[in-house]
């Protein structure tokens, strides 16, 4: 087995108690929140006998003590088994699997526009220090970065949807549209552009201000000196030397963002009703559906395990110092 193989199988194996730690963890904080799924349906059928609520109790689980509702939980996810919705009435893994495809469409076009361009304009803004693009470009960051998600999201429908009429104010397709083919990823398309847009300005504006700090640190590293002693010019200076090192903390800052994006696309999936795990998410929990947000809890600690782990191969990638072993 090749020495990457053997540090990947490694991760893995010390990935598990940390993903089953969360998951105990991530139990006993929801469980901590007042109300359950009986409460919630008695509430909504505007009154329920002691016997009903104690039926619904009993129906659901919640009548057996905290450690024996953990340990009926911690089986059932070793054997693959999320439980089941008592909302929705579905398997949560089938609930998760249907509302997944649009949260990663929506976090995988947010984290490549906004590493992307925040890399760039902070590129710019480091390669024209105390200059005009480099004071625009920070204050363009630092307003980006102040700004809430829902406000912002908020002001793009009342903008580019009810003044403008460019684009659709919520949703993922158009209802009733029944588009297929190239139709349909245009109108999903379309639908994307504000959400996306969103929530990609506040993540950029973490890059911008990543990458131009991480440029000007490694402009003033010896071998910087020592490139421009040989004559080599600024430009090839930047694209061939300092750019390749000063992209090692913008991919961990990325790395780390993947998880918290799950976080900030509750806001905007919520504000721009985007039909993803966010949505999903914030519905469960006012539902007190425990076993849904559970789920994706669960997958949200399962993604930000695997994404650090390609994180540490990437880094060997940009920077041939570090070695796997």
């Amino acid at each position: 087995m090749s020495p990457r193989l053997r540090f990947i199988a490694r991760r893995l194996l010390q990935a598990v108690p940390v993903v089953l730690a969360i998951v105990v963890l991530n139990f006993f904080l929801l469980h901590l929140a007042p109300g359950d799924a009986a409460t919630v349906l008695a509430g909504e059928a505007g009154s329920a006998t002691p016997e009903y609520m104690a039926q619904l109790r009993a129906r659901f689980g919640l009548d057996q003590p905290l450690a024996l509702q953990l340990w009926a939980y911690a089986r059932n996810i070793l054997t693959l088994n999320l439980g089941h919705s008592f909302r929705h009435d579905q398997p949560v893994f089938t609930l998760i699997v249907a509302r997944l495809w649009p949260t990663l469409l929506l976090m995988m076009t947010t984290l490549v526009l906004s590493v992307t361009v925040g890399s760039l304009l902070g590129l710019l803004a480091a390669t024209g220090l105390h200059r005009w693009r480099d004071t625009v470009i920070s204050i363009f960051a630092l307003v980006s970065y102040a700004t809430p998600l829902f406000w912002l999201g908020l002001m793009l429908i009342v903008l580019f949807s009810i003044r403008l009429g460019w684009l659709p104010t919520s949703g993922m397709e158009s209802i009733g549209a029944f588009n297929t083919g190239w139709a349909r990823a245009l109108d999903i398309g379309r639908h994307l552009i504000l959400p996306a847009g969103a929530l990609s300005l506040f993540y950029m504006a973490l890059y911008t201000r990543l990458m131009r700090a991480a440029l000007l640190e490694q402009a003033g590293m010896d071998y910087v000196t020592t490139a421009r002693a040989k004559g080599l010019s600024e430009r090839r200076i930047v694209w061939a030397h300092t750019l390749r090192n000063a992209l090692l903390p913008v991919v961990t800052m990325a790395g780390l963002q993947t998880g918290g994006l799950l976080g900030g696309s509750v806001i905007v999936e919520t504000v721009f009703g985007w039909p993803g795990l966010g949505l999903l998410a914030f519905q469960s929990l006012f539902a007190r559906d425990l076993n849904l947000l559970l789920g994706i809890f669960l997958l949200s600690a399962c993604t930000v395990v695997v994404v650090n782990l390609v994180v540490d191969i990437l880094y060997t990638l940009l920077d041939p110092r570090i070695e796997v072993v």
